[in-house]
Order: structure tokens, then sequence, then C-alpha cells
């Protein structure tokens, strides 16, 4: 059996980041995914699906993507249900986002909020960490080194459970 959704489009509002009883950080988003083909208007429509993401990428997420961000998804199709205030039984489909894959520069993103550019005028590149000017200076001084960056020199190698991919 194979349970697999991978998507790619833009969020329609800032995350929503919450926390567990225990700590565990869960933040929820929507993502507009555009469908291939257009209507008999000829205009495109988009599918609005809900995801939901857990523990470090939860907060990744909140930190770093806001209204209008392009970001792809990868996860899994889950329902789940609950009994409403009215007594009635709800069900929720959703993606339980495995990563979350930031498909643009920060300060690129459309500003889907009608304000003014936060960097100002042509500064824009000026605080894009993706600019060429950006990475060369922060290289300056720095040589290679030629070792194995994955050595340990036989300690024990401290990683937390949240930095683990399964």
């Amino acid at each position: 059996m194979m349970n697999r959704v991978v998507l790619v489009g833009r969020l329609t509002k800032d995350p929503e980041l919450r926390y567990t009883p225990s700590g565990v950080a869960v933040a929820t988003f929507t993502l507009a995914v555009n469908r291939t083909y257009t209507n008999q208007q000829g205009e495109r429509e988009a599918d609005f699906i809900n995801c939901v993401i857990w523990r470090k990428p939860a907060e990744n997420v909140a930190n770093f993507l806001k209204k209008g961000s392009l970001a792809g998804v990868d996860g899994r199709l889950q329902t789940r249900n609950y009994e409403g205030q009215d007594g009635r039984r709800v069900y929720v489909t959703e993606v339980v986002a495995e990563s979350v894959q930031f498909l643009e520069p920060r300060s690129s993103a459309p500003d889907r909020n009608n304000s003014n550019d936060f960097h100002g005028g042509g500064q824009r590149n000026q605080n894009n960490p993706f600019s060429q000017n950006q990475n060369q200076q922060r290289n300056q001084g720095y040589t290679r080194v030629d070792e194995d960056p994955f050595s340990n020199d036989g300690q024990p190698i401290d990683i937390s459970d949240d930095d683990l991919p399964f």
C-alpha cells in the first residue's frame, strides 16, 4: 500500500504554530495549488489543501514562510474525525507533511499584503541570502579543509531526536 502526496503551491495565510500540552510544536497552513486545466471561462482554478507539520520543521515553517510563500510539501494524506459542538461527527482530511521545501528566497516572495517592500526600493538584494555578492562576502577568509566533515574523532555524536529524518 502507498500513501504519498507531493504538492507545490502558495500559502493562503501565515502558518499557525501551536504546542501540544507535552510541548511538541505543530504548524497548520493551507496551500493553494493550481489545477492543470482551465475552466470554460479560460480561468485557472485552484485547490486549497490543509496541511499540518510537526516538531522542529513546524517551527521552521512558522518562522520562514508567510502568506504567499511558494512551498513544496511531501507527506501523506490523513483523515481524522471528532465530535463537533452540535454532537455531529466531523471529518477532516489533511496532508501530514513529512517535509516542506522553501522554494524561493524570503525576500522574493510575492507581497500578498499590499504593504511596501520591507527592504525599500532597489535595496532588496542586499538582504537576500541567495544573492551572489552576499555569498562571496560571507566566504572571504575561509579556506577549504580536505578532511571528512562527518568524522567525529571517536567521540559520541550529540544529536536530538527532532533532527532525525525518521
